[in-house]
C-alpha cells in the first residue's frame, strides 16, 4: 500500500522556495513536499514556507532538497519517516549557494535564522 503523503511521480516545483522567489526573499535550506513537489524553505529560514505549505495544503511529509541529503520528515509527527525515490531532480542545483539564492542573502543572514 502506498503512502498518500508521498507521490514519487511529481517533480519539484522549481529550484528554490516558491514563496521566497515570489517575494524577493532568501532561504537557508530547502524542503520539497513529497505529495505535490512544492519547494519551500526550512524552519531555520525567515519565511518557514515549507511548514506553512504543509499546514495549508495538508501535506505533512517533506524531503530535504539539499544536495547529498535524502531524508524525509513528517511535520505531523515531528519525526523522520521512510520515503520513496522521488522524480528528479533530487536537490537544488549544486552551484546554487546555501543560503540562497545568490544576490538576495543579506550580510547579517546568520542573525536572521530561527
Amino acid at each position: 500500500m502506498s503512502d498518500p503523503a508521498i507521490d514519487p511521480a511529481v517533480p519539484p516545483s522549481g529550484t528554490g522556495c516558491v514563496e521566497c522567489d515570489e517575494l524577493g526573499g532568501w532561504w537557508f535550506h530547502l524542503r520539497r513536499c513529497a505529495a505535490c513537489g512544492h519547494v519551500g524553505c526550512c524552519d531555520s529560514s525567515p519565511g518557514q514556507h515549507a511548514r506553512a505549505h504543509a499546514a495549508a495544503a495538508g501535506h505533512p511529509v517533506v524531503r530535504s532538497f539539499e544536495p547529498g541529503e535524502d531524508w524525509f520528515w513528517s511535520f505531523a509527527t515531528g519525526a523522520g519517516v521512510p520515503g520513496a525515490e522521488l522524480a528528479p531532480p533530487q536537490s537544488r542545483p549544486a552551484d546554487q549557494p546555501a543560503p540562497g539564492p545568490r544576490g538576495r542573502v543579506p550580510a547579517d543572514w546568520r542573525s536572521r535564522l530561527h
